[in-house]
């Protein structure tokens, strides 16, 4: 019997990556495969004498970054059978890592990297040049519907 792998997505709260989940959203029901969702967390660099508060949580804030891109690419109602990840570590090695058991990985194209996203290189880049299953990139073109403003 053939195992149905996931398609997996991930969040890191982006515009694109909302978007990213609605589309693979849309692949996994049509494939009648399971959804995954993936928010990869890690503690903050400190700098100086920063102390965050001690309440904060990354893994908590990755989590509640899946429920809102749900809220608003699915209207808060995934798919049945959707099931969700928040595990710490780099995010590109997760994604990878998580493409060996995966139909898809689908990824917006540029997150929240900014500067550190300059120093780190690009999880979709990363991720569509070593991934272990094909890899769906939304362009952040995809993501952002001008005309709402």
């Amino acid at each position: 019997m053939k195992t149905h792998h996931p398609v997996v997505v991930g969040i890191d709260g982006s515009k694109a990556s909302v978007e990213a989940l609605r589309r693979a959203a849309n692949i996994s029901s049509a494939l009648g495969l399971p959804l995954k969702i993936v928010s990869a967390w890690q503690y903050p660099l400190m700098f100086g004498t920063y102390v965050p508060d001690v309440n904060w949580s990354p893994r908590d804030d990755a989590g509640y970054m899946i429920q809102a891109a749900i809220d608003e690419a699915l209207d808060g109602a995934p798919p049945q059978g959707c099931t969700r990840s928040v595990p710490k570590g780099n995010a590109a090695k997760i994604l990878i890592d998580e493409s060996a058991h995966a139909e898809m990985l689908v990824l917006g194209s540029r997150g929240h990297g900014g500067f550190a996203g300059l120093l780190l290189g690009s999880v979709s880049a990363a991720c569509a040049e070593r991934a272990h299953c094909p890899v769906l990139i939304i362009h952040r073109s995809a993501a952002v519907d001008d005309s709402a403003d």
